[in-house]
């Protein structure tokens, strides 16, 4: 138990559900959020833990809750590039790799390599489809808002894995023109590598448009748990998946960036853990050591809720000490005073 205040394509699933929630079992794991003594609002959380195996081995409210995987699927859309040859042909390296993986922060050292990206393949930053945004981390786009920097599509945070699927269709001769459509044989590719990893059969993978404009895949937590879980697998080096895997491990600067979650949980625990946060609430991890897969949902879609869960599964499961900052989190007011606590309550069930 976590210490109350410590640590356009094919149809959706079926199965897509809803789960009622309750409070006070083994088996959930909320986030609250205290202003003064008393509780405002509360996050709910659904997490699975899966091993080598597939077997589910822990869990907090619905394992099999249904939602997109959004950015946490990056990865697995990133495993083609081993796969195919892609890397080997372009002669892409570890920072390539990991960019492909990346939610990056927009940081210049990270754009300066997205750009590299590009050239290495033959691409210019016109022929990335992803539409700029404000930086995620709010340093970083405080700096470019105070100096006039004008965003373009490198800024994205998905734009490291454009580039990749540049390189994908370049590498295959397919068009790079609408390389995004759900149609276009590159979003094929990486929707045959989800369902490959997750074990889920592509017919039944809820397939829609992510914020970036390319695929993004729905299917149980319990699926994408499973999917982490076996990027960890033993099987004799290098593999594809290894490859990837080292990747991120040895640049958790490029996964997010300074001062951000998925950087920072990785940091604290080198080579330990691999952390990806995705859009409306997802998070997947994979515990390196204990070969295990963890997703999960914050079922209102509070991302910082679902960092501070992850941060707390992950604990529970025996990777300690966490970042202090994702601990909890103070709620401030407008002139910066500490009003109150965001936290971690329940637990999961193993």
């Amino acid at each position: 138990m976590f210490s109350r205040w410590g640590v356009w394509g094919q149809p959706l699933l079926s199965a897509l559900r809803t789960p009622t929630s309750h409070f006070g079992g083994g088996d959930r794991v909320w986030v609250e959020n205290r202003r003064g003594a008393i509780v405002e609002s509360r996050h709910i959380v659904h997490a699975a833990v899966v091993n080598g195996e597939g077997q589910l081995i822990a869990h907090a409210g619905d394992p099999d809750f249904v939602t997109f995987w959004r950015s946490a699927a990056k990865p697995f859309q990133a495993l083609p590039l081993v796969e195919d040859g892609v890397a080997d042909h372009f002669g892409l390296g570890r920072e390539d790799l990991a960019l492909a993986c990346a939610s990056h922060s927009s940081e210049p050292a990270q754009v300066a390599l997205v750009r590299d990206f590009l050239k290495k393949i033959g691409c210019a930053e016109r022929d990335l489809l992803c539409g700029p945004h404000r930086p995620l981390s709010d340093a970083v786009a405080h700096d470019y808002e105070t100096r006039g920097v004008r965003l373009t599509a490198v800024y994205s945070n998905c734009s490291g894995k454009h580039a990749g699927m540049l390189a994908l269709a370049k590498h295959h001769g397919w068009p790079t023109e609408f390389y995004t459509r759900v149609e276009h044989p590159v979003q094929q590719r990486c929707l045959a590598a989800v369902s490959q990893w997750t074990e889920v059969p592509e017919k039944e993978i809820g397939v829609a448009v992510d914020g970036c404009g390319v695929a993004c895949f729905a299917m149980p937590l319990r699926s994408m748990a499973r999917a982490y879980a076996r990027l960890g697998s033993g099987e004799p080096l290098p593999t594809p998946h290894s490859l990837v895997v080292a990747a991120m491990l040895h640049h958790p600067d490029l996964i997010a960036g300074e001062g951000r979650p998925c950087t920072d949980m990785m940091r604290a625990h080198p080579g330990r853990v691999i952390t990806k946060v995705g859009a409306e609430g997802v998070y997947s991890a994979l515990l390196t050591r204990e070969g295990l897969g963890v997703a999960l949902k914050v079922e209102d879609g509070h991302s910082v809720a679902s960092a501070l869960a992850m941060a707390a599964v992950l604990a529970e499961l025996g990777l300690r000490p966490q970042p202090a900052s994702l601990m909890a989190r103070p709620i401030t007011s407008s002139r910066g005073d500490v009003v109150g606590e965001m936290g971690v309550s329940g637990g999961v069930v193993r």
